[in-house]
C-alpha cells in the first residue's frame, strides 16, 4: 500500500517507448478516473484498516511468535492530540489482534518495552474533505495505520479507510484539552510521516525514531495525569525531559499542568516561563486563548481563563528579556464568513497585544498582529467546541525587528 495520501510514484510516470511510425495513430485514451474511496461508518472504517494491516504483515523469518506489539498511541493526523475517537480505535484494535491475530501479542506502550524491539503500530485519524486534503470543509475522518518493526528499521504493513463524521466524539483528552501551548514538534511531525509518508517496506522516520524512547515516558505521563495520577505525572515528564531527545513541548506542558493541579502556584508558574521560553527558543508558539463566539471578549467560563493573565505576564517577560519582536497571529474556526472571520481575528490579536504592552510597555513597538481568519484550521469542522479549540488559536511569531 502507497501510503494514506496519494502518493506520486518515485520519479514520475514511467517513461514509454515511442510507438512505431504508422499512417494513422489512434488517439489516446483519456486516463481513467479514480474510483471514489468509499466512506464507511466508523466501526466498519476501523475493521478494513486493520484487516488491511494485520493480514498484510510482512514479519520477519525466524522472529519470536508471537511477536511483541505495542500501540504508540493514536492521533489527529493535523494536530497531534490525541482524542475520544483515537483511543477508541486504539481500544479496538486491541480487541481485534486479541480475537483474530494471534500472531501478535500485544504489550503496553511504554520506554521499557520500546527498549526491546518491538514491533510499533502508529496511526492517525484526521478529518479530510471530500478529495481526501486537510483543508476546506471536512467530510469525513481518513484512518491510516502503520506497523513499524523496530528491529528492521522498517515498515512492514499499512492500512487505510475512511470513516463517516457522524458519531464520532473527537474531543480531546484531558491532558490535550487542558494543555495551554501547542506546537507541531519534530518528533510528532516524524510519526505522522511513518505513517501517512510511507511504503511497506521503506524506513522509519529517523525523526520518530529519535523521540521514540521519551514518547514512551511522556505517554505513561499522560495516563498518570488523566488517572489523577498528578505526582507521579510529574516525576515521568521529568524523567522524559532528562533523556536526549525529551527536550519537548509535550512534558513542559505537562510539568506545567501537573503542579498547576497539586496547587503548586509557584511551580506552575515557573513551568509556564519555561514553557514561553521553548517558544520563543523555537521561533513560534500557539496558545489557546479562547474567546466568547464572535467577541473580542475572553471566554466567561472562569475554569478556563482564569489564568489568562499569568499566562500574558510570561509572554510579555519572556519577549521583553530576549528583546523579541513578535508576530501575534489570531486565528477563527471556520464558522461565519471568512471577511468577517478575518476582520475578527484580527481584533482578537490586537486584544492580546493590547495586553501584553499592558505588562511589558517596551513591547510596544515590537509587535505587529495580523489575522488569518479560518485558512488555517487544524480541525476544520466548524464545531466550534472543545473538538476545535486549536482552530480558534493565537500564535506568536519571533519575527526580525
Amino acid at each position: 500500500m502507497a501510503g494514506c495520501a496519494p502518493v506520486q510514484p518515485p520519479g514520475g510516470a514511467p517513461q514509454r517507448s515511442p510507438p512505431a511510425a504508422t499512417s494513422a495513430a489512434p488517439a489516446a485514451s483519456p486516463p481513467a478516473a479514480a474510483a471514489p474511496v468509499p466512506v464507511l461508518s466508523f466501526d466498519s472504517a476501523v475493521q478494513t484498516a486493520a484487516n488491511a494491516l494485520f493480514s498484510g504483515a510482512q514479519l520477519t523469518p525466524g522472529a519470536p511468535r508471537p511477536a511483541a506489539l505495542v500501540i504508540d498511541p493514536l492521533i489527529n493526523g493535523t494536530s497531534g492530540e490525541q482524542s475520544a475517537a483515537t483511543r477508541s480505535l486504539e481500544s479496538r484494535l486491541v480487541e481485534l489482534v486479541k480475537t483474530s491475530y494471534p500472531q501478535f501479542d500485544v504489550q503496553p506502550f511504554s520506554a521499557s518495552q520500546v527498549a526491546r524491539s518491538p514491533i510499533v503500530l502508529v496511526g492517525t485519524f484526521t478529518p479530510v474533505n471530500a478529495q481526501g486534503q486537510t483543508a476546506g470543509a471536512r467530510e469525513a475522518y481518513r484512518i491510516c495505520l502503520a506497523l513499524a518493526d523496530l528491529r528492521t528499521g522498517k515498515i512492514i504493513a499499512k492500512g487505510s479507510a475512511r470513516a463517516r463524521m457522524d458519531g464520532v466524539d473527537a474531543t480531546p483528552t484531558g491532558y490535550f484539552r487542558d494543555s495551554p501551548a501547542w506546537m507541531m514538534e519534530r518528533a510528532t511531525d516524524g510519526y505522522i510521516k511513518t505513517c501517512q509518508g510511507t511504503r511497506v517496506g521503506d524506513p522509519i522516520n529517523p525523526a520518530y525514531l529519535d523521540g521514540i524512547l521519551a514518547a514512551g515516558l511522556v505517554s505513561d505521563a499522560i495516563k498518570a495525569y488523566e488517572l489523577g495520577r498528578y505526582r507521579d505525572s510529574l516525576e515521568l515528564y521529568s524523567s522524559a525531559l532528562a533523556t536526549p531527545s525529551g527536550d519537548k513541548l509535550r512534558a513542559y506542558n505537562g510539568i506545567y499542568l501537573a503542579n498547576a493541579k497539586l496547587g503548586r502556584r509557584n511551580a506552575a508558574a515557573e513551568a509556564f516561563g519555561k514553557i514561553v521560553d521553548y517558544g520563543l527558543a523555537n521561533k513560534r508558539l500557539a496558545m489557546k486563548f479562547l474567546f466568547d463566539p464572535g467577541s473580542t471578549a475572553f471566554v466567561s467560563v472562569a475554569a478556563v481563563s482564569a489564568n489568562y493573565p499569568v499566562w500574558l505576564q510570561h509572554i510579555a517577560r519572556g519577549a521583553s528579556q530576549r528583546k523579541a519582536c513578535l508576530e501575534i497571529g489570531g486565528h477563527t474556526s471556520r464558522t461565519g464568513p471568512e471577511p468577517l472571520n478575518e476582520r475578527l481575528s484580527l481584533l482578537r490579536a490586537e486584544v492580546v497585544k493590547h495586553r501584553l504592552v499592558e505588562q511589558a510597555p517596551t513591547l510596544g513597538n515590537r509587535l505587529i498582529t495580523t489575522g488569518v481568519g479560518s485558512r488555517d484550521t487544524l480541525i476544520g469542522t466548524g464545531r466550534d467546541d472543545l473538538t476545535d479549540a486549536l482552530d480558534r488559536r493565537v500564535v506568536f511569531s519571533v519575527i526580525d525587528c
